[in-house]
């Protein structure tokens, strides 16, 4: 019965992060990445971009006529201020960039790549058997590819998972859209009390 469970589990699993998005578990946990291991350069990145703001505010109010020194000095200033943001913001995106790709491959290992590893592994043996003559001569199927005769195998107990799972997001779906969607406003104009004077 371990192995109904634990194939129950890993399609489960697969299907939560599907109804959940991929994109939106990447940025929740690579925020939470950031924020453990590398809170450093966002604060930088943060402090960076008003110390510019501030800067371009302070030249914008500097006139480049009369107070060039001034001016040019702001200038430069900015302009490395920029080129350190710019510097800043290309670690940031290299760092995501591999992130994501360590976060999908890891979800993939986690879900459909221990699916794999466990159908293969249990490939000849019977997750759970059917009483004798249920499903006549179509009961073979069910024990496809290697699984004992009148059982079902790994393969079709993760196929059937799949498949209720998806049946079941359907149905709460149906149910929950009539609840989602917007009060619909009456058709009849609202009556207007005059006062007479």
């Amino acid at each position: 019965m371990s192995l109904l469970f634990t194939i129950f589990a890993l399609v489960f699993l697969t299907q939560l992060i599907a109804w959940i998005g991929q994109s939106v578990l990447l940025e929740l946990v690579y925020v939470a990445y950031l924020r453990l291991f590398h809170s450093a350069t966002p604060a930088k990145q943060k402090k960076l971009k008003s110390e510019i703001l501030t800067l371009k505010a302070e030249l914008l109010r500097t006139s480049a006529q009369d107070q060039f020194a001034k001016w040019a000095k702001l200038r430069r200033s900015v302009d490395k201020g920029l080129a350190d943001l710019e510097k800043i913001n290309g670690e940031i995106s290299a760092r995501k960039s591999s992130f994501s790709m360590q976060f999908n491959s890891a979800v993939w290992v986690l879900t459909t790549g221990l699916q794999f590893g466990v159908g293969w592994w249990y490939r000849r043996e019977a997750v759970f058997y059917l009483p004798k003559g249920w499903f006549g001569p179509f009961g073979w199927w069910l024990a496809f590819p290697f699984a004992p005769a009148g059982s079902v195998s790994v393969g079709v107990w993760q196929m059937a998972c799949k498949r209720v799972l998806k049946v079941a997001e359907r149905v709460v779906k149906e149910i929950a859209a009539p609840h989602m969607e917007a009060p619909e406003k009456s058709s009849e104009p609202e009556k207007v009390s005059k006062k007479s004077d």
